[in-house]
């Protein structure tokens, strides 16, 4: 009979450990996901950016996305395309300022490049959409428009008459806000806090934005020279570098404020997150070897997330897409603090169910799922999360709230209006990430409690 020692040196496999399985993931800062997909009731979950400047904004790319000898800056557009593979997003609402995008056709406007195997859209009017694949196999969906007055999203063709791109007020912007309907577009607003709420009640628009990373920097912008300048000398005591946002991050109640009056004059919109990316502010390089103001970080602060209807996920165009914004079957996420798994927000009354955006009969009872943070690691401090429901008012708040708890919420909504579902969280899970200002910072936040928006999500409307 032969040894075990001999059995072993011929079938070596035989007295093999057991394969060691691999270690669980876990999130940290910089960790993205794909969208959920498919959720119930008919729906797929994408995620993904409106208000985003590429190559054809004059502004963009450091002020100079076109070099003397005429071409654009193929290391910004680069980084750009890279940005919304790294970030896992599904789509992207481009809006381009006019200078560039009124001179530049589709589908050049989509930033098509049949070399990398870009694919149109074209449902037999023209291209609508670009659909673009990642190295590992994610697909991205660039759709056109433009940031000059209005901020149509979604352009399936130019106007032919492009001066209309910038008309906001009076009978020329409702003129411009129907031909740019007709052209495709969802007609949306960027920067509310330029308007008044008397003004943007009135406005012909469909929608605009709960928040804005381009003004948010402006009223942080003392914290971000310091940043800046902490990078330059290369201080041990600085934050992880894909935090930057939230040091910097402030909840602005100018966008609130319109928010919530808008809702409660009757007028029905949809709200936004805009990241207003443009790749021109924070040349510095940060201690993981890219710039601070690379698109892929500004891309990976937060997301909009869209509940689009599709039988066959896979099949989701541009239209598809456009119809979901619209509707306002949105919500958005800062992710940057954590990649949510299992939100939902549902309303009931007997056997119906209301989706985000829907008329809602007074009576009905809004359902809120409480999110957890994907792949959290076990030994991190776990986040203090606060599911809140709140109704807009004609007030300097905006809204006033109903309900919150630290698990779902299930109220009856019994008063007519706008009601939303925000998630917000105390990040303790992020201590070993802050560097020594901010632990401090987070710290006084807890003491005085203080936390930050998570879950801005769009309204059901109580009639």
């Amino acid at each position: 009979m032969r040894s075990a020692l001999a059995v072993c040196t011929v079938v070596a496999a035989a007295c093999a450990a057991p394969p060691t399985p691999p270690p669980a993931p876990v999130w940290s800062p910089g960790v993205l996901y794909p969208a959920q997909g498919a959720v119930d009731r008919g729906l797929v979950d994408v995620r993904g950016l409106v208000h985003a400047h590429s190559v054809y904004s004059h502004d963009a790319c450091d002020g100079a996305p076109v070099g003397e000898n005429g071409v654009r800056d193929a290391v910004c557009a680069d980084d750009f395309r890279r940005g919304l593979c790294q970030s896992q997003h599904d789509f992207v609402f481009l809006t381009d300022h006019s200078e560039s995008f009124d001179t530049t056709e589709f589908p050049e406007t989509l930033l098509f490049e049949p070399a990398l195997g870009d694919v149109l859209v074209d449902r037999g009017g023209g291209p609508t959409a670009n659909r673009i694949t990642c190295d590992d196999g994610h697909d991205v969906l660039i759709m056109a428009g433009t940031e000059h007055g209005l901020m149509p999203v979604g352009l399936e063709r130019h106007l032919e008459d492009r001066s209309l791109y910038g008309d906001v007020e009076a009978a020329r912007g409702i003129e411009a806000a129907a031909a740019l309907h007709e052209a495709g577009a969802v007609v949306l607003l960027a920067h509310p806090e330029d308007y008044t709420p008397e003004q943007l009640r009135v406005l012909p628009v469909d929608g605009f934005e709960m928040y804005n990373l381009h003004a948010n920097m402006l009223l942080g912008s003392v914290f971000a020279l310091d940043l800046v300048l902490r990078a330059v000398d290369d201080d041990p005591g600085l934050p992880h570098p894909d935090l930057m946002v939230l040091t910097l991050w402030s909840e602005d109640s100018r966008y609130l404020e319109r928010w919530g009056k808008v809702l409660a004059s009757g007028k029905r919109i949809v709200s936004t997150m805009g990241t207003d990316c443009h790749r021109n502010t924070f040349r510095t390089v940060l201690a993981d070897g890219e710039r601070a103001d690379s698109y892929r970080r500004m891309m990976i602060a937060f997301s909009n997330h869209l509940l689009v209807k599709a039988d066959d996920p896979s099949a989701i165009d541009d239209a598809d897409l456009k119809e979901a914004l619209a509707h306002g079957r949105a919500w958005g996420a800062f992710e940057m603090l954590g990649y949510p798994v299992g939100f939902d927000a549902t309303a009931t009354s007997g056997g119906d169910v209301f989706e985000i955006g829907d008329d809602v009969p007074v009576g009905s009872t809004i359902h809120a799922r409480m999110p957890t943070v994907r792949d959290l690691d076990p030994q991190r401090e776990p986040p203090r999360v606060v599911l809140r429901l709140l109704r807009a008012e004609d007030s300097a708040a905006g809204f006033t709230e109903v309900a919150q708890g630290e698990s779902d919420l299930d109220v009856v909504a019994d008063v007519a209006g706008a009601w939303r579902v925000e998630v917000r969280m105390l990040p303790l899970h992020l201590r070993q990430d802050l560097g020594d200002e901010d632990f401090r910072i987070l710290d006084e936040r807890a003491d005085e409690g203080h936390d930050y928006v998570w879950i801005y999500a769009n309204p059901f409307y109580v009639q």
